[in-house]
């Protein structure tokens, strides 16, 4: 990691557990949660070509992909505070030459990088409509949680717009609104290939799904096996233990709330 860290006020350097990572996150914005965690492992990357992770946040999934390709990843924020956190983030792992972090709307990104440019995209995008849940809370988590920035329909345009023929975009969302993220997907020629949803234990609904599409594919979907998340002893499941921890996973799982 690279020596040179700056701190805003409120702000932390976190661990992320993997290839000696870190990141810069506070309280005051949305950190990242397992969703993003999920989706960099979720998601099929090409060993070299162009990666591009829209609502990124403050960079964990482009920081994560760096641990399984070579691909050069372009990242797109558009709240300015996380997007200049991400740029932050890459500097302190010497990771300026692998990511580039623009400031911007996902919507008009594609008249700045062209069409069909990526040959994969990454997605974790808020889950709740405008209008819908706590329309009290600090802007930057109701930014992170709310379509406020674009829709569902919107986010999936940007994705068709920037992914090359054949290229693989990959999204994690809420298990309620898999009809219309399906629908949306094929309406953009985006045909589902692979879906996962994730239970936090055993017996339980899930509360997270997992979705890749290939741009102008065939249909051909995979219902993949259920991923759970915690065993009977409240622990991560081994599974989960590989996806934090790689070949460093200890022996016994346990509960991190703050990923």
């Amino acid at each position: 990691m690279n020596k040179e860290v700056i701190l805003e006020p409120n702000e932390r350097l976190d661990d992320l557990l993997t290839h000696q990572l870190h990141i810069i996150q506070s309280r005051e914005v949305f950190s990242f949660s397992m969703d993003a965690v999920l989706l960099a492992r979720f998601a099929a990357v090409p060993p070299r070509g162009k990666i591009l992770d829209l609502c990124t946040g403050n960079g964990v999934i482009p920081l994560l992909l760096t641990t399984r390709t070579k691909a050069q990843i372009d990242a797109v924020e558009i709240q300015p505070r996380l997007a200049d956190m991400a740029r932050r983030s890459v500097k302190a792992n010497g990771l300026e030459d692998r990511i580039h972090i623009y400031e911007g709307d996902l919507r008009d990104f594609y008249k700045q990088s062209g069409h069909g440019n990526y040959d994969t995209i990454t997605v974790n995008p808020p889950y709740m409509p405008a209008g819908t849940g706590d329309q009290n809370e600090n802007e930057h988590f109701a930014a992170a949680r709310h379509e406020r920035n674009g829709t569902l329909d919107d986010i999936v345009a940007a994705c068709a717009r920037l992914v090359r023929t054949g290229g693989r975009v990959a999204m994690v969302h809420r298990p309620n609104r898999l009809v219309e993220i399906l629908e949306t997907f094929r309406k953009w020629k985006l045909e589902p290939k692979r879906i996962r949803f994730v239970h936090p234990h055993a017996g339980a609904e899930a509360n997270m799904v997992l979705i890749e599409a290939a741009r102008d594919g065939k249909p051909d979907v995979k219902l993949l096996p259920p991923m759970i998340v915690y065993n009977e002893q409240r622990q991560y499941n081994e599974e989960l233990m590989r996806i934090y921890y790689g070949d460093q996973a200890p022996e016994a799982g346990t509960r991190d709330s703050d990923k």
